[in-house]
């Protein structure tokens, strides 16, 4: 991040630092010798009053009060003298001091105060009242500025006291040094310090910061994991907390999404189903109508008055009926098994014989297409399924492989048993079934040669109505080719397995196989 929290941070604790110690060394430089001229002369005044109280009339200073005054004088490198009216020293700094020049100095400096022969500059006066006066004063004798304070005891008698200006700005240059060399110390360890210091702070909201980032992308693994119990851990907590609530309501959004999805999809199917179905339907009776119509027609204008002709009318017309009818029949028993309003019974009966009564009956539609059929099983076998439902996929089979034999025109019907599943297979001799249209032939109206399908009057809906009992019993069903023909198979489950092991061994809804 280009303008980090902890960047920012630690340039404004620096700031701030180096702003004190500024202020500090600004302050020290301009108003500490001022700070230190108005404390000495507070200590000036309480020498005096010192002086003032225990100073006796013959100008001498009890042994316990005179070692006081001068440990006060001592702690703050006051010179002092005290004299009588004649000038005559009384009381002193100590007696090899007062022998120097400088005792001297002083002591003509109060005498010419007393006798006013020295006068004071008002621009350096202090404090003045009518028992002192408190100046600054440069001494050109000593080119040395003093803080002095000189005037009269109540005794009468003269006292000056001193106290070296120099050593003031001495302390306030060296206090101002080493203050520089603390601030710049303090402000490089305040530096070093704050941006450890900061980064235990900054981690975790970087942590967060990454966080909300992975969350905007939708990555809800991103958990907060640095833990605390301060604000910012508890920011962190929340955080996953609100993940947890974000996923959980993406996934429910995802999962209504996808449901809304498939419920716009299927309501598309039906549409298309829908007109589909009313397409093929209106194909379907157009040409029966159409000749129904005619004939009719050809009747009621008497076309042919021959008996053998009318006859040939009202059997077209006849025919034609009777195939809309089981076109009828067909398309609303496959509108109850698609939408399950026909009850599946599932039983246990003789698939064998089931078969062979189902041979039996088509063997004269059979002779009339010059067909053989013929059976193939492995015995008496026993299947679980509703046995109407089982004789309808029969019908189907066995009449579009009457419908479709060629060459031979042999059909073969087989039956065995293998692994607790019975198969069932319908073959028959004729053209192959191209492999792109194996799942399609299973489709309503669906019809892979239309001109040969309408010549034997086929529907299109047989298998159809195959596909759909097969995946009311939840079992599979298919076609595939063979070397000289076509074979159809549908699975029941084997009548030898229990009721328990039967729903073990179901299979989930839906068709399988090779055709499916």
């Amino acid at each position: 991040m280009n303008s980090s929290i902890r960047k920012q941070l630690t340039i404004i604790f620096i700031a701030l630092v180096g702003l004190m110690f500024l202020a500090n060394y600004l302050i020290n430089t301009f108003f500490l010798e001022d700070f230190y001229s108005m404390r000495k002369r507070e200590v000036l005044i309480e020498a005096y009053r010192q002086l003032n109280e225990h100073v006796t009339d013959d100008g001498r200073m009890e042994e316990d009060q005179i070692q006081e005054f001068e440990d006060l004088c001592n702690a703050n490198s006051i010179s002092f003298m005290v004299t009588d009216e004649e000038f005559h020293k009384l009381i002193w700094t100590d007696t090899a001091y007062m022998e120097s020049d400088y005792a001297r100095l002083m002591l003509g400096r109060l005498n010419g105060y007393g006798i006013g022969l020295d006068p004071v500059d008002p621009g350096s006066v202090l404090v003045q009242n009518d028992d002192y006066t408190i100046q600054k004063k440069y001494d050109s004798a000593v080119a040395i500025d003093y803080l002095e304070m000189w005037g009269t005891l109540k005794q009468g008698f003269y006292f000056l006291m001193r106290i070296n200006m120099e050593s003031i700005r001495d302390s306030v240059r060296i206090a101002n040094e080493f203050i520089k060399y603390i601030c710049l110390f303090g402000v490089v360890l305040s530096g070093i310090l704050v941006w450890f210091i900061s980064e235990r702070v900054t981690r975790p909201l970087g942590e967060l910061t990454e966080l909300s980032k992975r969350m905007a992308d939708l990555d809800f693994n991103a958990k907060y994991t640095s833990g605390g119990s301060n604000e910012v851990g508890q920011l962190g907590e929340h955080f996953n907390r609100m993940s947890e609530n974000l996923e959980k309501a993406y996934s429910q959004l995802k999962t209504a999404n996808n449901e809304l999805q498939r419920d716009i999809e299927k309501k598309q199917r039906i549409d298309d189903m829908r007109k589909e179905f009313l397409s093929n339907v209106s194909h379907e009776l157009k040409t029966p109508i159409a000749l129904i119509q005619g004939y009719a027609e050809g009747l009621q204008e008497c076309v042919n008055d021959d008996a053998e002709s009318r006859e040939f009318y009202c059997e077209v017309i006849m025919d034609e009926a009777a195939k809309m009818n089981s076109l009828v029949q067909k398309l609303l028993t496959l509108n109850q098994l698609e939408f399950g309003n026909d009850q599946v019974v599932m039983e246990r009966f003789d698939l064998t014989e089931l078969i062979r009564n189902k041979i039996q009956s088509v063997t004269i539609l059979a002779q009339q297409k010059e067909a053989s059929v013929t059976y193939r099983g492995s015995g008496e076998l026993n299947a679980w399924g509703d046995e109407f439902k089982v004789e309808e996929i029969l019908t189907n089979y066995l009449s579009n492989a009457l419908n479709h034999a060629a060459g031979e025109r042999r059909i073969e019907v087989s039956a065995e048993e293998r692994e607790g599943k019975v198969r069932v297979t319908v073959f028959n001799t004729g053209e192959l079934i191209p492999e792109k249209e194996q799942a399609l032939i299973w489709d309503k109206f669906y019809k892979v040669d239309k001109a040969r399908t309408r010549e034997y009057g086929g529907s299109g809906v047989g298998l159809s109505i195959v596909k759909a009992i097969m995946e009311s019993f939840h079992e599979e069903y298919g076609v595939y080719n063979c070397e000289d023909g076509v074979a159809f198979w549908f699975e029941l489950q084997s009548g030898d397995v229990s009721e328990a092991d039967r729903n073990e061994l179901q299979t989930p809804a839906g068709a399988g196989g090779q055709g499916a």
